[in-house]
């Protein structure tokens, strides 16, 4: 199947994206629980912070973090670099140190490589700053947040599996809402002693406009039926168009690029056998049809992307005073889990039962 569509850069590209008048509040009902309002209490039993973003999805510090945190030392690590584009990471770290988070590390929880660095800045940061909370503990509580899908619990699992050669603490999957509740201490390391809390992905109360929350669906970080899967891979062809990022040509066998999202899944649901069987009535009964499934064949392009088989991509967000991608702002923050976290189970969560060697 060929296709006749606009060459990259010329002026037949979409100038802007049609959104359609959706509101972003609507894609939480259900999947928001407001909980987390005890951890700025809690945070006084944590010795450090780590910070889990999506590399995809830079942004900068958020102040009201900072101001949560105190004197606790803030490890920022981006994680799935091996999906973002390489070519952003100095503009990236350059940025965040103008913001003054300088502690930053990318890393890829599928290969062991930039993790190995997490362990020895967290020890370097730990000892040099002050435990006035719990000078006489020789144990460090190390708290995890993060947006969901941002890969905290494969990264609690990568350090246990590097540094004490142990399994799968915690369970990970490729969409938001495997953890649902603030997990026991988990020991990720025995020189020196440190457990992680791995926490549920939040998000802020508010993201500030449809196209930051459109960016967070195609990471993953909210489930694709609340946004929709064909306006999600609409989105994504946009992005990538405005990008110049032609990967799906290639790897769809496409004659040229798509200006509309049709006729990419078109040729998506027949390269793939998407197809779905309907029943027409007509005057002389009901007769089956085959019809192309787009529905799958939109969850068939988002899925290659998220995969990084269409390129490395780049997705940023501006997050303004207040709003924050990680959830950190403590005293507001909700998740995207349904069981809330009230009084005793988020004070207790560093106190709870341990997962040690």
């Amino acid at each position: 199947l060929r296709l006749s569509a606009p060459r990259a850069g010329c002026d037949a590209w979409r100038g802007r994206f049609d959104f359609g008048g959706r509101d972003v509040a609507s894609w939480f009902p259900g999947h928001m629980a407001k909980g987390l309002r005890q951890m700025r209490a809690s945070l006084r039993r944590a010795d450090c912070l780590i910070e889990v973003r999506d590399a995809r999805i830079s942004c900068g510090c958020n102040p009201m973090l900072q101001e949560a945190l105190g004197i606790r030392p803030h490890v920022l690590v981006l994680n799935k670099m091996d999906l973002a584009d390489p070519r952003r990471q100095p503009v990236i770290l350059e940025h965040l140190k103008q913001q003054g988070c300088s502690h930053v590390i990318f890393t890829d929880c599928q290969r062991d490589g930039n993790i190995k660095k997490i362990i020895p800045l967290v020890a370097k940061l730990l000892g040099d700053s002050p435990r006035y909370h719990r000078a006489e503990s020789t144990e460090y509580s190390i708290l995890v947040i993060g947006v969901p899908n941002a890969g905290k619990s494969s990264l609690i699992n990568s350090l246990r599996r590097l540094h004490l050669k142990k399994g799968k603490a915690t369970a990970v999957g490729g969409e938001p809402g495997i953890t649902k509740a603030v997990l026991t201490r988990i020991q990720v390391c025995e020189k020196p002693l440190m457990y992680l809390v791995d926490t549920p992905g939040v998000l802020p109360p508010k993201l500030g406009d449809v196209e930051t929350g459109m960016k967070l669906a195609l990471c993953g970080a909210i489930r694709d039926h609340l946004v929709g899967e064909d306006v999600m891979a609409d989105y994504l062809l946009y992005t990538l168009n405005k990008q110049q990022q032609f990967g799906y040509v290639r790897h769809y066998g496409l004659a040229g690029a798509c200006n509309t999202i049709e006729p990419l899944l078109k040729c998506v649901a027949l390269a793939r056998g998407r197809t779905q069987k309907v029943k027409v009535l007509t005057g002389t009964g009901n007769v089956n049809m085959t019809t192309l499934d787009y529905p799958a064949a939109a969850y068939e392009f988002l899925r290659d992307f998220r995969a990084g088989r269409l390129g490395r991509a780049h997705l940023p967000v501006a997050v303004q005073a207040g709003d924050t991608l990680s959830g950190c702002d403590l005293s507001h923050g909700v998740t995207m889990q349904g069981d809330a976290l009230h009084g005793g189970e988020v004070e207790g969560m560093l106190s709870g039962t341990t997962i040690s060697k």
